[in-house]
């Protein structure tokens, strides 16, 4: 089932997500519903906060970015078909140099920046059979799994960014908040909730 994206400006993004148990009630179903709204926005990650759940849960699946002719054939192949659930996720390290590139959000539709993250990461998750595991990722995975680990964190993309730049997206920001946006998959936005 496709579920609304939150938008911009609801507190659920901004709330630190909680762990998960084995038990957790139709987390199957949510899990496939969460992809299912991901690849439905055309997006390459999705972290339970933005279906509006506090919940230590995300998804990605890189694929799309095998198809950048920018990339070396390498890189292009890690990318293709790397799809992750990752259950009860904490970063245990962002290392290497830090790297620029310009991000987007589902939730913050029409809004990209230039954002610097470090080129490494070691992460300990647990995918859906909750067997713990530890891995290290870079390049644009480790990128992905960041921006998603900050959705479970209550951080958006936009508080890594200059106050400059911060300024000159307000008005965008606000248009969200108030669900004044067009974007081709369904949102759920705050001013317009009990409407």
């Amino acid at each position: 089932m496709i579920l609304p994206i939150i938008g911009y400006g609801d507190p659920v993004l901004r709330k630190v997500g909680e762990d998960i148990s084995k038990d957790h009630p139709d987390l199957k179903e949510t899990i496939a519903n969460m992809y299912e709204t991901m690849y439905n926005a055309s997006g390459v990650g999705l972290a339970a906060p933005q279906v509006g759940k506090a919940l230590r849960l995300f998804v990605i699946d890189t694929t799309p970015f095998s198809d950048d002719e920018d990339l070396e054939t390498e890189e292009q192949n890690q990318l293709k078909g790397f799809k992750k659930t990752f259950i009860n996720a904490k970063m245990i390290a962002e290392d290497g140099e830090e790297w620029c590139f310009n991000e987007g959000c589902l939730s913050i539709p029409d809004v990209r920046e230039d954002v610097y993250r470090n080129e490494r990461i070691t992460i300990e998750y647990c995918e859906e059979d909750f067997v713990v595991k530890t891995e290290i990722f870079d390049g644009l995975i480790a990128r992905v799994i960041q921006h998603e680990y900050d959705h479970i964190e209550g951080i958006l993309f936009t508080d890594k960014i200059s106050s400059l730049k911060k300024r000159l997206i307000q008005k965008k920001l606000k248009n969200i908040t108030e669900g004044k946006t067009f974007q081709d998959y369904r949102m759920k936005f705050i001013a317009k909730k009990g409407r």
